[in-house]
């Protein structure tokens, strides 16, 4: 998986091997055997290029977009999650996914708030982390 995710960041980004083997201070050889999966980089240059990228470490090493979860996506953004498909009940119920349950610690009983913008689509929050926030910000501008 890491040398297709190599292969795809880089094509993404519109960068030959020569480009991105010059911003990462390698040869294009080297580039071209991690891509090749004739060879793998060590940690520190996994996590260079995992940086680079603005990819998490683990998605850049086990991302597969082809799993059924990832909707035949590329590797997303670091902090930024695919968590697959959710189908809305006849009154508008969904189940959150286990994993985004999980990242973002929400439990049985939380208060979530709902954000819609008919241009970006909806947002949901914790809603005492929306309450914190605006508190925050009340705080800031009341001075």
């Amino acid at each position: 998986m890491f040398c297709d995710n190599l292969i795809s960041l880089r094509k993404i980004n519109n960068l030959s091997q020569e480009q991105l083997a010059e911003k990462l201070n390698i040869s294009r050889q080297t580039l071209s055997k991690y891509e090749t999966g004739e060879s793998i980089p060590d940690i520190e240059k996994c996590k260079a290029i995992a940086d680079f990228f603005n990819v998490s470490l683990d998605d850049l090493v086990n991302y597969c977009k082809d799993d059924s979860e990832n909707l035949g996506l590329e590797v997303p953004p670091k902090g930024k999650h695919i968590f697959g498909i959710v189908k809305m009940g006849d009154k508008g119920q969904i189940v959150i996914p286990a994993k985004a349950r999980k990242i973002f610690n929400l439990n049985p009983g939380d208060n979530l708030l709902v954000l819609g913008d008919e241009a970006q689509g909806l947002a949901i929050a914790k809603e005492k982390d929306f309450l914190t926030m605006m508190d925050a910000i009340r705080s800031k501008y009341s001075k």
